[in-house]
């Protein structure tokens, strides 16, 4: 092979249509990049789309290419659950068939009660909630009294929301330390997440100061890298998704744009190995909000960049682009969707214009990295490069 680094990002949240068992997590018929496409009069995805992106199996809304530039395919997600530490975890190799715990009625009297005497005040919330719903719910309150506030989703988390002003960043990342640290076994979250505010009464707006407190995976395909003296590097919350582990550099970022002009330090500053990157704005900004406008621009913002992107790569570069869950900002509440992913892959060694189907597991991407830099395959998942 010619390659010698990948180029790997996650656009977090850009799902494809519904799995077969979509209405079994609550899900009708969801599709992020279907209804977007429906939503918004006119919009299209020209530089995705040249490499694949409307020739791949079930895709609507989009223009298949001629002659595509890229290989591409319809990924399945083996696993157990729709959010982002699963999704990404299966990426690398693990799969999970059992869900990880989640707390549609919040957490119970044995959790709270442990949490708030271990870091010595009370708390508010302990719901499923909005973020941006719940600070301004339970803002003024938590300012009055100091109290955090605890809240959660249909996915696995535990989330501590704190105006920065009355638990200061450092401080709210110690609470959430404490609760991971707490949530271990049956009540193991995949993930702790701080999420500070500032503003005025009426006027709450959370910052980028967002930290996640993840499970350790088990070995994945970074720890194999890392062993055999590649470059890991990680780009957004990739480091907090897997806890750190696997990665040996890492920057985080404010906003996507700030992720795709760190993709490109990053491969000013490494010509070989692996550049993880998630571009979190397309989930936490746009499809947990229901705002199928901005994820059109979000998603445009994105592919204008890829324009300029692509003939920045060198022979020696395997570009890969996928999703980790969708996140559909026309579906019914706030929370994330079970769907298919798109996979767009891109380079000299890639066979432009070659359909793999619909795959049946995130994990043909992870067995894929491993053959590229020739370490231990993965016990899950078929690489899709000879």
């Amino acid at each position: 092979m010619k390659t010698n680094r990948i180029i790997w990002i996650v656009l977090d949240s850009v799902g494809m249509g519904p799995m077969p068992d979509a209405h079994a997590f609550g899900d009708d018929e969801p599709n992020t990049l279907g209804h977007i496409a429906q939503a918004v009069p006119g919009f299209s995805l020209p530089v995705m789309e040249s490499m694949g992106l409307g020739n791949i199996d079930g895709m609507i809304g989009y223009q298949p290419a001629d002659r595509p530039i890229g290989a591409y395919a319809r990924m399945a997600e083996f696993s157990a659950g729709k959010d982002t530490t699963i999704g990404h975890w299966e990426m690398v190799g693990i799969q999970m068939t059992r869900p990880l715990p989640t707390y549609p009625n919040g957490f119970g009297p044995e959790i709270m009660q442990e949490f708030e005497a271990r870091i010595g005040r009370g708390t508010l919330g302990n719901k499923p909630a909005s973020g941006t719903a719940i600070i301004a719910e339970l803002g003024d309150e938590h300012v009055a009294t100091g109290k955090p506030i605890i809240y959660t989703s249909a996915d696995s988390v535990f989330q501590i929301a704190a105006h920065e002003s009355v638990i200061p960043l450092q401080e709210l990342y110690h609470l959430c330390q404490i609760a991971r640290d707490m949530l271990t076994g049956e009540n193991g979250v995949a993930r702790v997440i701080a999420r500070p505010f500032t503003g005025t009464s009426g006027a709450y707006v959370r910052t980028a100061n967002r930290r996640d407190f993840s499970l350790k995976p088990d070995t994945t395909v970074l720890d194999f890298l890392k062993e055999a003296g590649y470059t890991v590097a990680a780009v957004g919350k990739i480091e907090d998704i897997f806890a750190g582990q696997g990665i040996t550099y890492a920057v985080h970022t404010q906003s996507n744009l700030d992720g795709m002009q760190q993709t490109e330090a990053c491969m000013e500053r490494f010509d070989s190995g692996l550049i993880f990157v998630n571009l979190v704005d397309f989930d936490m900004k746009y499809g947990h909000r229901r705002d199928a406008a901005a994820y059109a621009a979000g998603l445009t913002e994105f592919d204008q960049w890829l324009g300029t992107f692509l003939p920045k790569l060198l022979p020696s570069d395997l570009l890969i682009i996928t999703a980790d869950h969708g996140c559909d900002p026309t579906h019914k509440g706030t929370d994330h969707t079970r769907e298919y992913v798109p996979l767009l892959m891109y380079g000299e060694d890639v066979e432009a214009g070659l359909n793999y189907g619909t795959r049946p597991t995130f994990a043909d991407i992870g067995q894929t990295v491993a053959r590229v830099f020739n370490v231990d395959p993965l016990d899950a998942g078929t690489a899709l490069l000879p």
